[in-house]
């Protein structure tokens, strides 16, 4: 959840956000995602007005109440604020009126103000809001980049998969998350993974301990989070015999609802498996441009055996 008292502790201060009630109200949860403009509210109707928004009072919203007299305008704001409102949003640092500060003080209703302009405001506002209200999980594997698509290596214990990953950023991947890989789902299809903040990019190598990869390859072989675009599932060898030799039968896994390319690799020992996974991230770039080489080979396989049964129903038809 988010807390209004968050927008003011951002790194960077992307909202450039300033509270005119002090800390009141600022722990509140926010309980909706949508930030919105009060619009036909301030006009008196709210037969529809979601009052659990955020809602963002532009330069639209403050000239139309500073063009009202004094007791329209405070009998305006006291039906907006007769409403359970979470918060008000202020945009391009402009003069709030006087009444909208007192009625927002009598209810708690903390008041916000941003210099940005309202689009920009609204542009940089959502994606902090839709991502703190995301749905998120948190799986045991390993993440990397691989000419820029995101396999996560998962599997049982000690299998290997941060040997695997560690081989990756040596021939120049990179690392995203070890051990520990926190999924956040972005719309309908889009999962991003990034590491646990207090294990950095650090990795538990058996034998050897926790090693820093920033430290030991710099910091361009790692990157802070990546959309996760296939599973690389390592097996052993026996319990994954029966694994898919054509890449015909595709394999899907779901992660947050989200149905996410699964590849089955089997394990035994000499299989150099960097290779294998840097294969696998090459061939899910074939397939995202259109090229899949086991449909195509499949159907020159078919083409070419309907061809040999026509020449032999030919010759078995010829008496000559």
């Amino acid at each position: 959840m988010l807390r209004l008292r968050d927008f003011l502790s951002r790194r960077g201060d992307p909202l450039q956000i300033e509270s005119l009630t002090g800390d009141l109200g600022l722990d509140r949860q926010l309980a909706e995602t949508e930030v919105a403009s009060p619009g036909l509210a301030l006009a008196g109707y709210t037969g529809r007005f979601m009052a659990h928004r955020l809602h963002v009072f532009g330069e639209t919203e403050i000239t139309y109440l500073a063009s009202l007299a004094p007791d329209a305008r405070r009998a305006t704001l006291e039906n907006f604020f007769s409403h359970d409102l979470p918060c008000v949003f202020v945009t391009k640092g402009q003069e709030v009126p006087v009444e909208l500060l007192e009625l927002a003080r009598a209810r708690s209703v903390p008041v916000l103000r941003s210099k940005l302009k309202t689009a920009e405001f609204y542009r940089r506002i959502k994606p902090i809001v839709e991502e703190a209200f995301a749905p998120r999980t948190t799986l045991h594997g390993s993440l990397a980049d691989v000419y820029g698509v995101g396999l996560l290596f998962v599997g049982k214990s000690g299998i290997g998969k941060s040997e695997c990953v560690l081989d990756l950023v040596e021939r120049g991947h990179r690392l995203v998350a070890d051990d520990v890989v926190q999924v956040t789902r972005r719309g309908n299809d889009v999962l991003i993974g990034r590491g646990h903040e207090l294990a950095g990019h650090h990795m538990e190598i058996r034998g050897i301990g926790l090693i820093d990869i920033p430290a030991l390859f710099g910091v361009r072989a790692v990157r802070q989070q990546k959309r996760i675009e296939v599973v690389v599932q390592l097996e052993e060898w026996d319990v994954a015999k029966d694994a898919d030799r054509t890449g015909l039968a595709r394999q899907e896994t779901d992660i947050l609802g989200v149905s996410v390319p699964r590849v089955v690799v089997p394990l035994n020992p000499g299989k150099n498996i960097t290779v294998i996974s840097e294969v696998v991230a090459m061939m899910h770039l074939l397939r995202y441009s259109g090229v899949d080489v086991a449909a195509a080979f499949n159907e020159r396989l078919i083409k070419r055996m309907k061809e040999q049964r026509g020449l032999r129903e030919y010759l078995q038809e010829d008496y000559e």
